[in-house]
């Protein structure tokens, strides 16, 4: 297993974490990889009383990069809280981008990164 395939399954991991930690019942994750890319699809339900969780998960996934960083601590993912915001920052700075459309009990997660 290359050390992409572990970023990716270790940003998965964090993720479904998080989920967990909003009270998510179903989780849904599909992995689409080429040769240069990975695509992360999540779709969850979530308690309602953690909407405002949910709700920043768009300045944790989209803020700015840090190859840097995300190359030396991405071992670390997982490794903390469920949810806690230093590891979805983590997350943050090992993707390109991230999609979120989040509605009243459930949020869709469209996450790419390059090689």
């Amino acid at each position: 297993m290359t050390h992409e395939e572990k970023k990716t399954a270790k940003i998965v991991e964090e993720l479904t974490m998080f989920f967990f930690s909003v009270e998510a019942a179903c989780i849904d994750t599909r992995i689409e990889r080429t040769e240069n890319d990975v695509t992360i699809r999540m779709e969850a339900d979530f308690n309602p009383a953690y909407t405002d969780r949910l709700s920043r998960l768009e300045h944790y996934l989209n803020g700015q990069k840090n190859d840097g960083m995300g190359d030396i601590y991405w071992e670390l993912a997982g490794s903390g809280d469920p949810g806690e915001s230093s590891e979805l920052l983590l997350v943050g700075m090992m993707i390109d981008r991230a999609e979120i459309e989040l509605a009243a009990d459930r949020v869709k997660l469209m996450l790419y990164r390059m090689f």
